[in-house]
């Protein structure tokens, strides 16, 4: 895949371009803001673009105000998007663009086979979300909802539907089979009253199903 990093950390932005062509992937731009980073996508028009969320000049959202930016203008842009923290600011607005999305912390790049899955994920139409954004999102309170008619096992399910994980990992990550997690699936979009088809774009209805029933603190 070709790739555009935008990092303003040298040594960060260098290390990932090293991460990705070590995998065989060409890394045709860096930037270190976000007005560089949109120049770069308009020009080159990669399949992804790495994007850190704090960049200059004010190094608070301008990432993910370009992510969004992306998605809007530049669909054939998949974004993987790290953070430092968990910030959960325009997370709904970035999942619910569809699939080419993912949000991980930056820790995560040190599990390389790890970032590289999310990476090819991602640019394969997929979604990655950082097992501890997850978690974050799915603990904090909200109002009685639908979801409140899930069991603690399908909200786990939930939870690794909105990591980007396929029913096989997902059967792997709890010891289920495939069989297991495909009933607990279809019972989870059941109660969310989303209908069953042939396009995987409901599980990301049944993410977004959760995450517009959290509160406004707790997206950030």
């Amino acid at each position: 895949m070709r790739v555009v990093i935008a990092e303003d950390a040298v040594l960060l932005r260098e290390g990932l371009a090293g991460l990705l062509q070590d995998a065989g992937h060409e890394v045709v731009g860096r930037a270190g803001d976000a007005e560089m980073l949109m120049a770069l996508v308009g020009e080159h028009a990669p399949d992804l673009a790495v994007v850190d969320v704090r960049m200059p000049p004010s190094y608070d959202d301008e990432g993910t105000r370009a992510a969004a930016e992306i998605r809007r203008s530049h669909p054939s842009t998949a974004v993987l998007v790290l953070s430092q923290h968990i910030e959960t600011r325009h997370i709904v607005e970035l999942v619910a663009a569809g699939g080419g999305f993912g949000y991980l912390l930056k820790d995560r790049v040190l599990d390389v086979d790890d970032f590289l899955d999310a990476a090819r994920r991602v640019c394969d139409g997929g979604s990655a979300l950082d097992p501890q954004v997850v978690s974050t999102l799915v603990s904090a309170p909200s109002k009685q909802t639908a979801l409140d008619e899930l069991t603690p096992r399908e909200r786990e399910v939930l939870g690794l539907m909105a990591e980007g994980r396929t029913n096989a990992g997902i059967a792997k990550r709890l010891w289920l089979t495939e069989k297991t997690i495909e009933t607990h699936i279809r019972t989870i979009l059941m109660k969310l009253g989303l209908q069953t088809s042939s396009d995987d774009h409901r599980r990301v209805l049944a993410v977004l199903t959760y995450l517009r029933a959290l509160p406004p603190s707790s997206q950030g």
